[in-house]
């Protein structure tokens, strides 16, 4: 992995903080709405460390494989990226 490795632990300890965080407000029977707010949250963290994993990704080994790479290597690349665009548009 190419991405910024600390960035990446801090968003994702974070993530794990507030699921404690939720799991807390499940056991106290907290107001729904909340829960569900603290649900975004967590989700968008998430969602940050998966877009600097991904554009991570595309600048360092896709780029390297389309610098150096075989064409069978390059299609491989691509055919990776477009599945995951396919996953993420679910």
């Amino acid at each position: 992995m190419k991405a910024d490795k600390d960035k990446i632990t801090r968003l994702l300890k974070t993530a794990r903080g507030q699921i404690d965080g939720l799991l807390k407000m499940v056991d106290d029977d907290r107001y729904c709405i909340d829960i569900s707010n603290q649900l975004s949250a967590t989700q968008a963290i998430l969602q940050k460390v998966n877009n600097e994993i991904i554009q991570s990704h595309l600048k360092s080994c896709v780029k390297d494989s389309f610098d150096t790479g075989s064409e069978e290597d390059k299609d491989e690349k691509i055919e990776e990226i477009v599945k995951l665009l396919d996953k993420l548009s679910k």
